[in-house]
């Protein structure tokens, strides 16, 4: 009798991954040129791949794209959807309107415009076998991110290196920051200083130029900042937020143009009535002339640096979030950690335009011409031939980044400490006497460990009585019998 052959089940059917997009091209070398100063990369094709991300989760494509992704309008993003320029899992959608899921792939390829940065080099402080230290140009973004790819630090030193070499940031530096930083040449080197810096191994000392003339006397602020807009990037002074203390020792003081130290009695006023009248809406045009100051980072939050200048009623004078009047209003939040503008605040910020976000904070910086002034990126009117997208024009200067350099950098043993000269911006004005140079250079560790020693009490004050602050380091050293500074508020 013949046998019954059994025949297998047939497996399930197997659902291979999703087809996502790749990256059209990666030009080697970089498509890069230099032109008015400026370092600038030719367009090209770019695919961008996402996983969707938690709070995306049952909503809209369309709107996920119009709210949060601030590069192009709405419009661009509906034709894009339509067009399948954007896809989920390498297919295209059926409507604007389709819902993302969680482990969703979205892929959206365009024509890329990447925004010039400074022509200036990577300057180079120190290298070996295991890393690098730098001096980064101010503007010029660390990692790609954004609007910014191969106009990054990270691309720029393997353009200049080799497509294989692999640089390694080993610490943090805002975009519009310029300063040191390390750069690690192998895995190894990177995670054994990554992690002296991430334990506060590593002591920092910053240069900021701010408006008005800045107390003589050291400062130390301990108001706790807190990230009130993850989109937008925006901190304040809060009380319930994270610890955060910096210590500010003034450099030098140069008075306005129309102002010069020691002058009995005031020059003559020669503004106008409408000039008055305008003037009487904005308390910073008091603070005549800018001041260059020494920042000392205790902790290591967010615009740590930025939000507590804000806060002293001295804020860095080209910040274009923290020293903006259109945002903050007429006081610029001096002595403010309430919350209760901060909605106000969100809101008005996030409705700024390139060019008028340049305008507000290029005329607290009287030292600047008026030509750079209007000189700003905006829309230019034109589109781009390939993509339709519309052009903008070149940045200003006073884009490019902001006054705040990071300086030195040391170990904690003492067994290295890096440091560059001061950027052009902290240098006295031509015909002026001031330092050249940071001429006491107290011990960064030793100074440090002496301040964070000390007892921090109610309301951010360190002794004496509420508000007040009664550190006195002079010498480097610090005692607590005299009032140097009241807090604003």
């Amino acid at each position: 009798m013949e046998e019954a052959i059994n025949t297998p089940e047939p497996p399930d059917a197997f659902t291979p991954p999703p087809a996502v997009v790749t990256t059209p091209c990666d030009p080697w070398p970089r498509p890069y040129y230099l032109e008015d100063d400026l370092r600038k990369v030719h367009p090209y094709h770019y695919t961008y791949n996402t996983y969707c991300k938690e709070r995306w989760r049952g909503r809209e494509l369309l709107d996920i794209f119009a709210k949060e992704f601030r590069d192009r309008p709405a419009e661009y993003y509906k034709d894009a959807i339509e067009s399948g320029k954007v896809v989920i899992n390498g297919q295209a959608v059926n409507s604007i309107h389709s819902i993302v899921k969680n482990g969703d792939v979205i892929s959206h390829t365009l024509h890329r415009h990447e925004p010039p940065v400074t022509a200036q080099p990577i300057g180079i402080v120190h290298e070996d076998n295991d890393m690098i230290v730098i001096n980064k140009p101010a503007g010029v973004p660390v990692h790609p991110a954004g609007r910014y790819n191969y106009n990054s630090v990270v691309e720029i030193m393997r353009a200049e290196r080799g497509y294989q070499w692999n640089p390694l940031p080993c610490n943090r530096l805002d975009r519009l920051t310029s300063g040191v930083m390390f750069i690690g040449k192998h895995a190894k080197a990177a995670e054994k200083l990554s992690v002296q810096i991430q334990e506060r191994n590593v002591k920092k000392e910053y240069i900021a130029r701010v408006i008005g003339e800045f107390p003589e006397e050291d400062i130390v602020c301990d108001q706790p900042i807190m990230q009130i807009s993850p989109k937008l990037g925006l901190n304040r002074a809060r009380a319930s937020g994270k610890d955060a203390r910096t210590l500010f020792k003034r450099l030098a003081y140069y008075p306005s143009r129309r102002r010069k130290i020691g002058d009995t009695p005031p020059p003559e006023d020669t503004r106008t009535e409408k000039e008055k009248l305008r003037d009487s809406h904005r308390p910073w045009k008091a603070k005549s002339g800018y001041s260059i100051v020494r920042c000392l980072p205790l902790t290591g939050r967010t615009h740590q640096l930025r939000v507590h200048l804000q806060y002293l009623g001295h804020p860095i004078a080209n910040d274009p979030i923290y020293c903006n009047q259109r945002v903050f209003g007429p006081s610029l939040a001096a002595g403010d950690a309430s919350s209760s503008a901060d909605e106000d605040i969100i809101s008005r910020l996030s409705k700024m335009g390139k060019s008028e976000v340049a305008e507000a904070m290029a005329y607290h910086d009287e030292m600047m011409e008026e030509y750079n002034k209007k000189k700003a990126e905006k829309m230019t009117g034109e589109l781009c031939d390939v993509c339709q997208t519309p052009l903008y024009s070149d940045p200003g200067v006073h884009e490019l980044g902001i006054y705040l350099h990071a300086k030195r950098y040391a170990c904690a043993d003492g067994k290295w400490t890096y440091e560059t000269g001061l950027p052009a911006w902290a240098l006295p004005p031509e015909g002026v006497e001031g330092p050249w140079e940071v001429v006491e250079k107290e011990d960064l560790v030793g100074l440090a460990e002496r301040v964070e020693g000390l007892e921090v009490g109610e309301k951010g004050r360190i002794g004496g009585k509420k508000g007040e602050l009664v550190i006195g380091i002079a010498d480097g050293q610090i005692g607590s019998s005299k009032v140097l500074w009241v807090m604003p508020g």
